[in-house]
């Protein structure tokens, strides 16, 4: 099979679709990669790191998309790559359908099978591509909210953790999830007091049970939610329904309770966001105010650190990749049923219920979908 890899177009997308390590196991079993120059060097990966493990190098996207059966991006398709995607092509990438009809009639009226990292499962119910992204969203979520925060940008001009005789940042994290933990983690790690909203009691006993007194746990009704938000100097959006837009979970009218300038980050942004006010901005314009509470709502935050994201996804794609490539995605579909969880369009229909619910467009089954 020929695998392609384009370069993100994406504002401020440094990562890349493909490392040399998963080209080479690719070329180790038979098959031609190519990727467009330049693709790997915002990750630190230059053209010759390809060339040195039997890929080939192309001048442009568009020679890519016309001439490879596989593309392996990161980031949605935009609009000028998926005037280039046709009929019987495979896409492998992060879609996030549900809050993006645009995207989602332009891959069916192209024809392609567009499989999403984001959807595709595993045995214990997990999401394994979405996760390493998740673990470097939650993790970053802190660190940029700590930046928001400051006077200069718009913030309270509070310290995270405080020093003798002042008292550390409020930060409450809806979601008990994968980015959820990392970034209650992380900001407990930097002296902030942390609370974890979730709606999950076992989940909320396992994060008691590993962390102890390190973060707060308080379960996630409208009236808790409403009361930490607003005391909090910082919020964090950690919520996921897979394939699904994010629930709405803070108001408009509740910014008006919170403290002026506390800052909001909503990592659900790329699904939709779950702040009413939320919209999704850029690392190179990544702060808004909203009557007088700073957004930070950057649809792509595991790119600013481009290269561990890289890797990490890398690691988690490439067998699934291979599969696809070494079977063809019918039968590595057939074989594995997790990753046939990932099919969101094949040839002009629409396979995933999550999406066609929020988008209001009629779905086929995935299974059936094997079949045409």
């Amino acid at each position: 099979m020929h695998i392609g890899c384009p370069k993100e177009i994406k504002p401020q997308e440094f990562r890349v679709g493909l490392t040399p390590v998963a080209a080479r196991e690719a070329v180790a079993h038979g098959h031609d990669v190519t990727v467009e120059t330049g693709a790997g060097v915002g990750a630190g990966f230059p053209d010759e790191d390809y060339l040195a493990v039997g890929a080939k190098i192309a001048g442009t996207a568009t020679e890519i998309f016309a001439a490879v059966d596989l593309i392996v991006k990161v980031k949605e398709p935009q609009a000028a790559e998926r005037k280039m995607l046709r009929e019987g092509q495979v896409l492998f990438t992060y879609l996030h359908l549900a809050p993006d009809p645009d995207q989602t009639h332009d891959l069916i009226a192209s024809g392609c099978t567009a499989i999403a990292y984001e959807t595709v499962t595993d045995a214990s119910g997990g999401l394994p591509l979405l996760a390493p992204m998740s673990e470097v969203a939650g993790k970053l979520a802190p660190q940029v909210g700590a930046w928001t925060l400051q006077k200069a940008n718009g913030g309270r001009g509070v310290l995270m953790g405080g020093v003798p005789g002042v008292g550390p940042a409020k930060v409450v994290i809806i979601g008990g999830g994968v980015v959820g933990t990392h970034a209650a983690r992380v900001a407990a790690g930097m002296g902030a007091e942390v609370t974890v909203l979730d709606r999950s009691l076992p989940r909320m006993r396992y994060l008691d049970d590993v962390f102890g007194a390190v973060f707060r746990t308080r379960y996630a009704s409208a009236g808790n939610t409403a009361e930490l938000v607003a005391e909090a100097d910082m919020v964090v959006g950690a919520v996921l329904i897979p394939g699904a837009a994010a629930p709405k979970l803070v108001t408009r009218a509740q910014l008006s309770e919170m403290k002026p300038g506390a800052a909001i980050v909503d990592v659900a942004i790329d699904q939709g966001g779950c702040f009413e006010t939320s919209k999704p901005t850029t690392h190179e314009d990544p702060i808004y105010e909203v009557d007088g509470i700073m957004h930070y709502c950057v649809a792509n935050m595991p790119g600013a650190v481009a290269r561990t994201s890289t890797i990490a996804l890398g690691n988690a794609t490439m067998p699934f990749l291979i599969a696809l490539a070494d079977k063809g995605w019918k039968q590595a579909c057939e074989d594995d049923p997790h990753l046939l969880e990932g099919l969101n369009v094949h040839a002009g229909k629409l396979t995933n219920y999550a999406v066609g619910k929020a988008l209001e467009i009629d779905v086929l089954s995935p299974a059936l979908a094997l079949k045409v």
